[in-house]
């Protein structure tokens, strides 16, 4: 080989070695941060192949994905004083690259970071609180989660992390198993003290509608009694007008309707009435 293909060759091999150092590949995902001489100099986020300084300027990757961090179990003592082991997860992700490699350095110490500020406001938060009001799915427990999100976001977003905390959850807060039973037991004495006093109070509240009732009821039926008694005196009371006007209208006929009625009740059992044959009471009864 001679001395110009010597040159040639070593040319091509540096040529080669200058371009791929020169050259880096953006995935899906991630982003790459390139340094130069250990300073963030740009961050691309860009999918694709891109370019750098060879020898100059690095390139470090960090993922852009949601991540997901579950805390080491923590003891931790109730407002009501009773003992709680609770552990939790984390959803973050890296919001701004630059600011995270100057603070965070690295994805392991990020996470330190974390860790740290969810336990001092796990910490913080759940010993002012009663264990049921913990335990509890629909109320409190919502509440409790959320608080400490915000706080843990605006811990990290205060101390230019560059980090999103996107949700904190308490996934477990058992009891320590030396003080389960205890729990329990005073929990379940706790519920049959509440269920009484509403069985009580229930029973109270029955008493008191019953009564009304029954007092509604006696009032109701002495009124529809007087009501009736009304209607019935003024319904004799027209009756007795009618029949008046009509005595007066036709005398002979209203002591004859009188006469026949009067048979009716006289003879309604079939009785033996002596009677004198002459008498008008006996002609009108013989058709005479």
């Amino acid at each position: 080989m001679t001395k110009r293909s010597i040159i040639w060759t070593a040319g091509v091999i540096v040529f080669l070695i200058l371009g791929f150092s020169s050259m880096y590949i953006v995935k899906e995902g991630e982003y790459k941060v390139v340094l130069k001489f250990g300073e963030a100099v740009r961050v691309v986020e860009e999918p694709g192949l891109h370019f750098k300084i060879p020898f100059v300027e690095t390139v470090s990757m960090l993922p852009k994905y949601q991540m997901m961090y579950k805390s080491q179990e923590t003891q931790i003592l109730t407002k009501d004083k009773k003992p709680i082991i609770v552990d939790n997860y984390t959803v973050w992700r890296i919001e701004d690259p630059e600011k995270f490699l100057k603070t965070a350095k690295s994805v392991s110490a990020g996470i330190q970071r974390i860790d740290e500020t969810v336990y001092n406001a796990v910490r913080a938060k759940l010993p002012a609180i009663d264990y049921e009001d913990i335990i509890s799915e629909n109320t409190e427990r919502g509440n409790i989660n959320d608080e400490i999100t915000r706080e843990v976001a605006s811990t990290l977003r205060g101390d230019n992390y560059g980090i999103e905390v996107i949700d904190v959850r308490i996934k477990r807060t058992d009891l320590p198993e030396g003080n389960k039973e205890s729990v329990y037991n005073r929990m379940i004495s706790e519920r049959q003290s509440i269920a009484a006093r509403y069985l009580s109070e229930g029973d109270e509240e029955s008493r008191k509608v019953t009564s009304k009732a029954d007092r509604q009821a006696t009032e109701l039926l002495a009124q529809a009694e007087a009501d009736a008694k009304k209607i019935i005196a003024e319904g004799e009371q027209e009756a007795a007008k009618i029949y008046n006007e009509s005595y007066g209208k036709d005398p002979e006929f209203y002591s004859f309707y009188r006469t026949l009625q009067s048979y009716v009740t006289t003879l309604n059992n079939e009785p033996v009435i002596l009677l004198p044959i002459d008498s008008p009471y006996t002609r009108i009864l013989l058709g005479k």
